[in-house]
């Protein structure tokens, strides 16, 4: 056990006796998750995931499958941030109003559950580098980051993630399917359908790391960058763009630039 695994797990202990944890089925819920259960025990842990249009599919049952392994109770619920205007109009605060959702939803559960019960997060320090304004609505609900909180970045998460054995140690970074949406471009649930659906069709041809940006009738589709020229290079990528432009866009391309971590359509 690393001193930071060790320090974050005292920063957990010093939050209460039992824990709420904001758990998407990533990497950096799925470590504060695991530390919570070794910090509290399992038992004190209470694994939360929120299912929306905007929660890519398949990840729920990867999602349960690290709560049963850690032990914990994991429980979903299904949050209306697509209904919501604010939202849907899909702005430069899109993700501070589907935060505030999340965190009134997980505040509830926790005052449910009695005193001293807090709500954890997963974010990490390097989320500091980015345009997050998801993180002011955890400040507003009282929500706590220990990864942020002790300054631990991506790289050290995923080191832990490993040291403690988690099968998501190595897992792609996980986005709701609306950051694939170009600011302004209002959100429905069916265009998010769509994206997720473009993005299944990539996958299936080999490509684990596959965000499909949706520019109006232009979809643009990235991989990470050391398979960028696999892709191109597709046997079937023709009929992979034919698949993708049937699901509704005129056109289809690959981004020449690839993947960039926290990059959002625009």
């Amino acid at each position: 056990m690393t001193s930071t695994a060790e320090a974050l797990e005292r920063r957990i202990r010093s939050y209460g006796e039992r824990a709420v944890v904001a758990f998407s089925g990533g990497v950096d819920s799925s470590l504060v998750l695991a530390l919570a259960a070794r910090a509290l025990a399992p038992s004190a842990v209470t694994a939360v995931t929120a299912v929306s249009p905007s929660y890519p599919a398949g990840e729920l049952e990867l999602a349960a499958g690290v709560a049963a392994g850690l032990g914990v109770e994991h429980r979903t619920v299904r949050t209306h941030e697509v209904e919501r205007e604010a939202y849907a109009r899909n702005d430069e605060m899109r993700c501070y109003h589907c935060k505030a959702e999340l965190y009134a939803t997980l505040g509830a559960i926790a005052s449910g559950a009695g005193d001293g019960v807090a709500v954890l997060a997963g974010a990490n320090a390097d989320d500091l580098d980015d345009w997050r304004p998801g993180l002011w609505a955890g400040e507003r609900a009282g929500i706590r980051n220990p990864l942020l909180e002790e300054r631990v970045g991506k790289t050290q998460v995923r080191q832990i993630a490993r040291a403690l054995g988690l099968g998501v140690a190595d897992k792609p970074a996980l986005a709701c399917l609306s950051s694939r949406v170009s600011v302004g471009i209002r959100i429905t649930s069916e265009l998010l359908a769509r994206v997720d659906a473009a993005e299944a069709i990539v996958r299936a041809r080999g490509f684990e790391v596959v965000r499909v940006r949706h520019r109006g009738d232009l979809a643009t589709i990235e991989v990470d960058r050391e398979n960028l020229e696999r892709l191109r290079a597709h046997p079937e990528l023709g009929r992979a763009l034919g698949e993708i432009e049937r699901l509704g866009w005129r056109r289809v391309e690959v981004d020449p630039d690839g993947y960039r971590q926290g990059g959002v359509a625009v």
